[in-house]
């Protein structure tokens, strides 16, 4: 009976349960599955489960509400280099889906080969995301589609070439009909059609959701040792929360950049300088180099960075704290973080309008 008693204590504290039931004549005992146990020992609890869990929906904005066409419409535009000055790049030459949407290079390389100061960010997940760009300079998706097609270290265009540009195709002037026929093609249409699609950008389900949902072995023990440095010595929690793994909140990390980040915005004081926004880490592994300035090319550098406080010229967040890790634990970091990544294959770039 003791032994019992303390297995009813152990497993409820798991999240399991075991009933018991005892008289004075006969004890009857209902007890959980090997399988039960298997995942009460290993999988994560209720807590875990509910602050990483994905959400069902997409969150759409009242004045741009979804609509499949302006997705598709939007998805186009996205693709097109036509949108661009030279009519050489488009929107995915930085934010490459074959790259969890991000780029491989370090610092993205504008029109004229001006090179800009930072790394392209992802935008996976974008439509949960907010502030954005680095800096955090734009509180909506339609204020960030803006930023790039005008700056010159970017895709250097204006909106008036683009209008241009597309009402000289006939595929498109039927599609902006069909979906704005009281509009037609603007730049608020352009700008709404392009937030419409970056929000339907999300990530697939990785082995860490099914680890959540349920399933006990879908990520290794050395993953989930990872996940467990991830949410205590290691601190990564600090900033990397959610089912997407940002804060989504600005922070300085103690990189040797002269970028000032969101200090830099008109209006902020000097204590946000070098700050920048937590990136999610959805599709992580797909997204080197790291860093907003592209500086890191691994995650195992990364790591070190973090474990060594970040560098010592600049003042860092309160979060960074440097923290004793081997090696065998970097790798057990890095085994988690592969699980966040999906398989799932990329979609295929759409069939762009002629000319």
């Amino acid at each position: 009976m003791r032994v019992l008693t303390k297995a009813l204590f152990v497993l409820s504290a798991l999240g399991a349960t075991l009933f018991l039931h005892a008289d004075s004549h006969a004890k009857s005992y209902t007890y959980i599955s090997a399988k039960e146990l298997a995942q009460a020992l290993t999988g994560p609890d209720r807590a875990t489960r509910s602050a990483f869990r994905r959400p069902t929906r997409i969150p759409f904005p009242p004045d741009n509400a979804f609509r499949h066409d302006a997705a598709v419409l939007g998805k186009m535009l996205f693709f097109d280099p036509r949108l661009s000055g030279s009519q050489n790049i488009s929107c995915s030459t930085c934010h490459n889906p074959s790259f969890g949407w991000a780029t491989p290079v370090h610092p993205v390389a504008s029109e004229q080969e001006r090179v800009g100061r930072r790394h392209a960010p992802s935008i996976v997940n974008v439509a949960w995301t907010t502030p954005l760009f680095w800096d955090g300079r734009a509180a909506t998706l339609e204020d960030q589609a803006v930023g790039p097609i005008l700056d010159p270290n970017e895709m250097d265009s204006d909106f008036d070439t683009i209008i241009h540009r597309l009402e000289k195709v006939s595929a498109y002037r039927r599609w902006f009909d069909l979906v704005y026929p009281d509009e037609g093609i603007t730049a608020g249409t352009v700008v709404r059609s392009l937030a419409t699609y970056q929000r339907t950008i999300v990530s697939g389900g990785a082995p860490f959701d099914d680890w959540i949902s349920g399933n006990a072995g879908a990520i290794s023990d050395e993953a989930r040792r990872g996940f467990e440095l991830f949410r205590g010595r290691a601190g990564c929690i600090s900033c990397h929360s959610s089912w997407m793994f940002t804060d989504n909140n600005m922070h300085d990390i103690g990189l040797r950049s002269p970028d000032l980040g969101q200090g830099a915005l008109e209006g902020q004081p000097s204590s946000q300088n070098y700050h920048f926004k937590t990136p999610g880490l959805r599709n992580i592994t797909m997204r080197a180099p790291y860093m907003h300035d592209g500086s890191i090319p691994t995650l195992r550098e990364v790591i070190r960075h973090y474990a060594n406080g970040g560098s010592i010229w600049v003042a860092r967040d309160v979060d960074i704290e440097p923290f004793t890790i081997s090696e065998t634990e970097i790798d057990e970091l890095i085994a988690f973080l592969n699980t966040l990544s999906t398989s799932n294959p990329v979609g295929q770039p759409p069939t762009l309008p002629a000319n």
